[in-house]
């Protein structure tokens, strides 16, 4: 019989999920610096999760989830993204406006509900971020894509996913008109601060900051 959690747990385990994806591995101070807790606090939530075979730990030492931990942590990414696709396609949420309302239904448990509202919307792949949504057996589909930064001039393209999801950046690219299946163009690149003009389809020229275009993500079409 599968364990239950608490939010708390649920949320190491989807915080260790996301820190393990460059290496494999995370560090309790990444874990820390992630969810802004104290080192004696993650200590003792990692030796729980130990206790309930989600996590392969040993103090000290760099650690990573266990299989059983990995399936647990897909299902939480699959019904926070679900959540944020029902907010925004059917509530009319903005997408800068539906993380903190996902955080919470993430854990609601009911598996029913979830299967039940993955067909109401129509198995969407895609939440409204650009990131894949588990399906659920935890598959994901994979999005061909570059970053904006390396995208020839004049060579139209599609935004596809936001690296960087805080409220402030996507309020920045809402208030700049964009947003998953834009469709633009970098016409210039301005050597001073590496900023990038953009002619968006059907709209005059924008510019944007390297920063943000280090977090869109296109697929030339």
């Amino acid at each position: 019989m599968q364990p239950n959690f608490t939010a708390t747990e649920e949320n190491y385990i989807k915080n260790i999920y996301h820190l393990q994806q460059a290496t494999g591995y995370t560090t309790t101070n990444e874990l820390a610096a992630a969810i802004r807790a104290r080192p004696a606090s993650i200590t003792d939530m990692l030796k729980k999760l130990k206790t309930k075979k989600i996590i392969n730990y040993e103090p000290y030492k760099e650690f990573q989830l266990s299989t059983q931990g990995k399936k647990i942590a897909l299902g939480i990414i699959r019904k926070h993204r679900l959540w944020e696709f029902f907010l925004v396609e059917k509530l009319q949420f903005g997408w800068d406006e539906v993380h903190e309302v996902a955080e919470e239904l993430e854990h609601i448990t009911s598996k029913l509900l979830i299967e039940k509202l993955d067909a109401f919307l129509d198995h969407p792949r895609f939440d409204p971020h650009g990131d894949p949504i588990p399906d659920s057996n935890g598959k994901m589909s994979l999005q061909q894509q570059v970053n904006l930064l390396s995208v020839e001039f004049n060579t139209p393209a599609e935004v596809t996913s936001v690296g960087n999801q805080s409220t402030e950046l996507l309020e920045v690219l809402k208030h700049k008109n964009i947003h998953i299946g834009t469709m633009l163009e970098v016409k210039k690149k301005f050597s001073f601060d590496n900023s990038l003009e953009l002619k968006i389809r059907n709209q005059p020229a924008v510019t944007i900051s390297e920063q943000l275009a280090r977090s869109l993500f296109v697929k030339p079409v």
